[in-house]
C-alpha cells in the first residue's frame, strides 16, 4: 500500500470500550432498591430526631431523672448528631462510604436496644450519644452513596426530592409515633422500633449498594477535623444551654464563646494545611457556601415551629401530647406533597425559583400563624392549612439547598459536601429550638400562663418568620443559577 493511499484511509474509530460507561438516566429496578434502602435509612434516621420529644416525661419518671436533668437526653443527643457529622463525613471519604452506612446503622441498632433496655440515668444518655454519633456517620454516608447513585440532573433531583420529602415527614412522624407508642406501650418502644429497621437495612444493604470513595486516598487533617468538631460541641452546647436557661447564662455564654473561637481556629488551620479538612476553594464555592446557608435557615425554622406550636396547642389550647402530634400530620402531608414538587419546579425553571417560591410560601404562611387566637375551632382552622403549605414551602427550600449545595463537584468532593450540608441540617435542628425557646421566655417573662405562652410564642413565629424572608433575600442576591441546575452561573 502507498504512502497516499495509507494518508486517505480514515482514522481508526475508537472502540466503544474505550468511552466511559454512561450513567443510568432512568430509574431502573437496580437503582430502585437503592433508593428504597437509602429513603428507609433516612426516613429512620429523621424518625429517631423527634421520637423522644413527647416521652421526655415518662422517661423521667421511669428512670428517676430530675426535671433539669431531663433536658439531657435530647441535649446529648444533639450534641453528638451535630458535632461529628462532618468528622465522620471526611472518615466516609477515607475509608468507604458503605462501611460508614452499614457500620453506622449497626450502632444505631445496638444503641437503641440498649437505651430501651435502660434501667438507670447514666445507661440511657450513654445510649443517647451513641445513637447521636451513630446519626452524625449514617447522615453524610447516607447522603453520599445517593448523590454517587445518581447521575446529576434531573434523576439526582427526584432522589434528592424524595429524600427530602421522607426526611421531613419523619421528622413530624417521629413526633406522632413517640406519643402513640408511649400512651399506648411504654417510652421504650421509642428506641426498640430502631431495631428492627436497622437490621433490615443492614441486611439488604451490603448485596444492593456499591462501595463509593475517592480514587485517591486523602489523608486526614487531624487538627482540623478536632478543631471543627470540638467548636461544633461547644457552639451546641451553648445554644442548648441558652435555650434552657437564657442568654445571659454563665454556660451558654461560654460555651458560644469557645466554639466561635474554636471553628475561627479550624478555618485558621484550613488555610495553612496540605490536604485540609473543607478545602476552602470548595467552601469558597457560591453554590456550596450559600446553599448552606439557605439550608440551616430552612432546618432552624420548620423544625423551632413544630416546637412552638406544641407549645401553643398544649400550654394555651390545653391539647394533650399526643393530639398535639397528631395535629402536625397535615404539615408532614404538606412536606411530601412539597417533596414531590421540587423536582419538577427545579427541572422546570431552577434551583432558584425552588429557594425563592418555597421561601415566599413559607414566609406567609409562618406568618399567618400571628394571627392564633386561644379558642380551638379558629385556631385550628388556620393552623392546619398554615402548616400545610407551610410545610411545601419549607419542603422547596430544603430540596432546592440540597441540589445546590452537591452539584457542580466531583464524586471525590461529594462526601464533603453532603457532610456540609448534614451538618447544616442537623446543626439547624439543634439550633431552632433553643433561639425561639430563650425568645419565648425572654417576652414572656418566664410565666407559663396560657396568655403569657400564646404572646410569647407569637413573638416568636414573627421572628421564624423573619429568618425565613432573610433566607429568600440571600437566595436571591447570591445565588443565579442556570436553567435546571444548582451550578452558578458564574464560579
Amino acid at each position: 500500500m502507498s504512502a497516499t493511499e495509507l494518508a486517505a484511509r480514515p482514522a481508526p474509530r475508537r472502540t466503544e470500550a474505550a468511552a466511559p460507561p454512561a450513567r443510568p438516566q432512568r430509574l431502573t429496578g437496580e437503582l430502585k432498591l437503592v433508593l428504597a434502602v437509602l429513603l428507609v435509612a433516612q426516613f429512620m434516621l429523621a424518625v429517631d430526631f423527634s421520637i423522644l420529644n413527647v416521652a421526655l416525661p415518662a422517661i423521667g419518671e421511669g428512670l428517676g431523672f430530675s426535671l433539669s436533668n431531663l433536658q439531657w437526653i435530647a441535649t446529648t443527643f444533639a450534641l453528638s448528631a451535630a458535632g461529628f457529622t462532618l468528622f465522620f463525613g471526611r472518615i466516609g471519604d477515607l475509608i468507604g462510604r458503605k462501611k460508614i452506612f452499614i457500620g453506622s446503622l449497626a450502632l444505631l441498632g445496638v444503641a437503641s436496644l440498649a437505651g430501651g433496655l435502660a434501667t438507670s440515668p447514666e445507661v440511657l444518655l450513654a445510649a443517647r450519644v451513641a445513637q447521636g454519633l451513630a446519626t452524625a456517620a449514617a447522615t453524610p454516608a447516607g447522603l453520599s452513596l445517593l448523590t454517587t447513585s445518581f447521575p446529576e440532573g434531573p434523576l439526582r433531583q427526584k432522589a434528592l426530592g424524595i429524600n427530602g420529602a421522607l426526611m421531613s415527614a419523619g421528622f413530624t412522624t417521629g413526633a406522632i409515633l413517640g406519643g402513640v407508642l408511649t400512651d399506648l406501650l411504654s417510652w421504650r418502644w421509642a428506641f426498640f422500633i430502631n431495631v428492627p429497621v436497622a437490621l433490615a437495612v443492614i441486611v439488604i444493604a451490603p448485596a444492593v449498594i456499591k462501595e463509593s470513595k475517592p480514587a485517591v486516598r486523602p489523608k486526614l487533617d487531624l487538627p482540623g477535623a478536632l478543631t471543627v468538631t470540638l467548636g461544633l460541641l461547644a457552639l451546641v452546647y451553648g445554644l442548648t444551654q441558652a435555650g434552657e436557661h437564657g442568654w445571659t447564662n454563665a454556660h451558654a455564654l461560654t460555651g458560644l464563646a469557645a466554639g466561635v473561637v474554636l471553628l475561627a481556629a479550624f478555618f485558621a488551620i484550613e488555610r495553612r494545611v496540605a490536604e485540609p479538612l473543607v478545602p476552602l476553594r470548595t467552601l469558597g464555592r457560591r453554590n456550596v457556601a450559600w446553599g448552606n446557608v439557605l439550608g440551616l435557615l430552612a432546618f432552624v425554622t420548620e423544625t423551632s415551629l413544630v416546637y412552638l406550636l406544641t407549645l401553643y396547642l398544649q400550654k394555651t389550647l390545653g391539647f394533650t401530647p399526643l393530639t398535639a402530634g397528631i395535629s402536625f400530620g397535615v404539615l408532614g402531608v404538606g412536606t411530601v406533597v412539597g417533596g414531590l414538587l421540587a423536582p419538577k419546579v427545579i427541572a422546570r425553571h431552577s434551583t432558584l425559583t425552588a429557594l425563592v417560591t418555597g421561601g415566599v410560601i413559607q414566609t406567609v404562611f409562618t406568618a399567618a400563624l400571628l394571627f392564633l387566637g386561644t379558642t380551638t375551632e379558629a385556631s385550628l382552622a388556620l393552623l392546619l392549612p398554615a402548616t400545610f403549605f407551610g410545610g411545601i414551602g419549607n419542603m422547596l427550600v430544603i430540596v432546592g439547598f440540597m441540589v445546590t449545595a452537591t452539584s457542580g463537584l466531583p464524586d471525590a468532593e461529594q462526601g464533603l459536601a453532603t457532610g456540609l450540608a448534614s451538618m447544616s441540617q442537623q446543626v439547624g435542628i439543634t439550633m431552632g429550638t433553643p433561639i425561639m425557646s430563650a425568645v419565648v421566655t425572654a417576652t414572656s417573662a418566664g410565666a407559663a400562663t396560657a396568655s403569657a405562652v400564646h404572646h410569647g410564642v407569637t413573638v416568636a413565629i414573627a421572628v421564624n418568620a423573619a429568618l425565613v424572608l432573610l433566607g429568600v433575600v440571600f437566595a436571591a442576591v447570591f445565588l443565579r443559577t442556570k436553567r435546571g441546575t444548582g451550578t452558578p452561573a458564574k464560579a
